[in-house]
């Protein structure tokens, strides 16, 4: 089975973009690999002055590869510098020096709206022509840089497709070249799984859409669709389920924890994650702007609660996600009888730990019965298989 894995590393604003495309440039040299480059050098979306056309002015050799056709169907024109298939100079490739000495001046003399530059060869592989919309799912390198209300945002990635046999424990680690240019790019952060189909067939195949918000055809479709139709079930059985706990707490509405102000601090909220759902077995890993929690069952299932504890809101978004070989399945977790799921407000240290009680009252009758009956459907997954892993 094919299997492609997105991997993501540390990548720091500290370092500059031309230092980072050096490295990872290098790290091509390093395994005697000669790579093509593929970039798209945009403008940002409220902009007085072009930097396409400041750039196109100190090069002018770079003229055939404006465009302003949209990036993707329904997306708003962008004018931007690319070799992509919608180019002029699409496939074209430019001397690296011109592209150095671009990513130099990023983000001072060219403060692109975003920077997108790939960095592909044939030992990492193709993906299926439907995979290639999604940029982090192109085989090879990625290095990315884009302005944000908060700053310049970073962010490198790599590509790859390995090969596992049937019944193999772990999945092979990168060799060779390709082990080469993975070192060059540092400290990986985390690992996402996207095993493939053997073949496509005719038709659309069921997509599972994995960790990170990338989407991937199942690579075992009639479990997708299976699956489908258990957690429709769930879901527009949500109501009782939440009454089949039971909850052990008798929260306010949504509407009138709307009168709880915004400004209301719980204070640290992993401890009380910690106290409810340590015993459970789950991993608790802070994100941006809430946590990640997570296990796996006997049958190599993946267990995830996803919290969104909101950055500026202090509002509540709880996902529980179940994950298995071709297959995933989502539900929306109401913290309270008197919700209907989406947003809640967080409130107090107090009220905190009454929704995390909550919580775990619900993730263990769901784990009594939603998870038992997608296991009896899908049976077990290899042991290889994780959706995300962590460093």
């Amino acid at each position: 089975m094919r299997v492609v894995l997105q991997t993501s590393f540390a990548a720091s604003r500290k370092e500059p973009l031309v230092e980072m495309l050096n490295r990872v440039h290098q790290g091509f040299v390093d395994a005697g690999l000669e790579p093509f480059i593929r970039f798209n050098l945009a403008d940002g979306m409220m902009v007085s002055t072009s930097i396409v056309d400041r750039a196109v002015k100190r090069y002018p050799e770079l003229a055939r590869f404006v465009t302003e056709a949209p990036p993707m169907p329904g997306m708003q024109p962008t004018r931007r510098l690319s070799n992509g298939p919608l180019s002029d100079g699409a496939n074209q490739a430019i001397p690296y020096e011109t592209l150095q000495a671009i990513a130099a001046g990023v983000p001072r003399s060219f403060p692109f709206g975003s920077v997108a530059i790939h960095f592909h060869s044939p030992e990492f592989g193709e993906l299926l022509p439907t995979m290639t919309i999604q940029s982090p799912m192109m085989a090879g390198v990625r290095i990315s840089d884009s302005w944000w209300v908060n700053g310049r945002q970073r962010a490198l990635s790599a590509c790859t497709v390995a090969e596992v046999e049937a019944g193999a424990k772990k999945l092979p680690a990168p060799a060779g070249a390709i082990a080469t240019v993975l070192a060059a790019c540092g400290k990986a952060k985390k690992t996402i799984q996207a095993p493939l189909p053997e073949n496509l067939g005719e038709g659309p195949v069921p997509g599972v859409r994995l960790p990170g918000g990338m989407a991937a055809p199942s690579a075992k479709p009639e479990l997708a669709i299976a699956v489908k139709a258990i957690n429709v079930k769930y879901r527009d059985r949500m109501p009782e389920i939440v009454k089949e706990a039971p909850l052990p707490h008798d929260l306010p509405s949504t509407t009138e924890m709307l009168q709880v102000g915004s400004g209301v601090n719980s204070g640290p909220k992993k401890p009380a994650l910690e106290e409810v759902f340590k015993p459970m077995g789950y991993s608790i890993r802070g994100a941006n702007a809430g946590f990640t929690l997570q296990r796996r069952t006997a049958a190599n299932t993946t267990l995830m609660l996803s919290l969104d504890t909101g950055t500026w809101s202090h509002n509540l978004t709880a996902m529980f996600l179940v994950y298995g070989l071709g297959f995933k399945a989502v539900l929306s977790l109401p913290p309270t009888e008197k919700s209907a799921g989406g947003q809640y407000r967080v409130g107090d240290a107090e009220h905190w730990r009454k929704i995390v009680e909550n919580l775990g009252a619900l993730v263990a009758e769901l784990e009594r019965t939603f998870v038992p009956e997608i296991e009896a459907t899908t049976g077990p997954s290899p042991d290889w298989y994780q959706p995300v892993s962590n460093g």
